[in-house]
C-alpha cells in the first residue's frame, strides 16, 4: 500500500525558516512528480511547488525566491526548504505524488496520484 508521510511543520515566526519533509513508501518502482500543495482556513488548496524525476521545479509565485523543493530519487522523498516566511505562508502543507507501483495484491504494474496527510505550518509573532 502506497503512503506519503509528511513531517516538518511547526509555529514559526516571521522572517523564520521551516523544512518540510516527505516519504513515499509502499511498493514503488517509479515517481514523476512530487510536489507540495497548501491551504489555508476558507480557501482552496493551491500549488506551492513540484519537482520532476529530472529535477525541473516549478514554483508559485508568491514563494519564489523564499522556497526551495528538492528530492531524493532513490529514497522517494521530497523536502521543502521554507525562507522568509510570512503570515500569509500559514496553511496545511500537503505532500502530492504522481507514481508508479505494484500491487500488493498480484504484483501488477499500477499508477495513481497520492496525497500526504498534511503537516500544519503556522507564521505568526
Amino acid at each position: 500500500q502506497v503512503q506519503l508521510v509528511e513531517s516538518g511543520g511547526g509555529l514559526v515566526q516571521p522572517g523564520g525558516s521551516l523544512r518540510l519533509s516527505c516519504a513515499a513508501s509502499g511498493s514503488i518502482f517509479s515517481i514523476n512528480v512530487m510536489g507540495w500543495y497548501r491551504q489555508a482556513p476558507g480557501k482552496e488548496r493551491e500549488l506551492v511547488a513540484t519537482i520532476t524525476s529530472g529535477g525541473k521545479t516549478n514554483y508559485a509565485d508568491s514563494v519564489k525566491g523564499r522556497f526551495t523543493i528538492s528530492r531524493d530519487n532513490a529514497k522517494n522523498t521530497v523536502n521543502l526548504q521554507m525562507n522568509s516566511l510570512k503570515p500569509e505562508d500559514t496553511a496545511v502543507y500537503y505532500c502530492n505524488a504522481d507514481l508508479n507501483y505494484y500491487s500488493d495484491y498480484d504484483g501488477s504494474p499500477g499508477s495513481g496520484n497520492y496525497w500526504g496527510q498534511g503537516t500544519q505550518v503556522t507564521v505568526s509573532s
